[in-house]
């Protein structure tokens, strides 16, 4: 799929969309791993910035997570009837000077968010890990059967 030329959105949020689409269907499933960008250039006929931008943007919208070295993954969270929760990570609210704003988001703050983030973090990490190798076992059964 190449993108539009009817469509006068940048390529980098075509192939955002595309994905985004396909995440929100079930096609790639909670946990997943994203093609490589090599392969998003060749499905969508994107230069390499550009599959990076388009994942950056699906980063930004919280729908994907990437670990360095590894790979972009679906996130894992699930609504109750199935659609991809569309939540950016949360942030403490910053303070600003002079002003005694109480934070609108009803999420918990300090040391307890933290931690469940660094654990959401590690817990994803090992989810790339495993499946890493998982792939090393196949090819392994593969070569043993060659």
């Amino acid at each position: 799929m190449t993108p539009s030329t009817h469509d006068a959105r940048p390529p980098y949020q075509q192939a955002a969309d595309a994905l985004r689409s396909e995440i929100k269907a079930g096609k790639l499933k909670p946990g997943e791993q994203l093609p490589s960008h090599r392969e998003l250039q060749e499905r969508f006929g994107i230069a390499n910035m550009t599959a990076r931008s388009a994942l950056r943007v699906l980063r930004e919208e919280g729908f994907i997570y990437t670990v360095q070295g590894r790979g972009s993954y679906v996130v894992d969270a699930i609504g109750p009837s199935g659609e991809v929760i569309e939540a950016k990570r949360y942030t403490s609210p910053q303070k600003t000077a002079g002003t005694a704003e109480a934070p609108t988001s009803t999420e918990p703050t300090g040391t307890l968010t933290e931690a469940l983030l660094e654990v959401q973090d590690q817990l994803r990490t090992l989810n790339a890990e495993v499946q890493t190798l998982k792939r090393e076992v196949a090819e392994l059964k593969s070569r043993q059967h060659s």
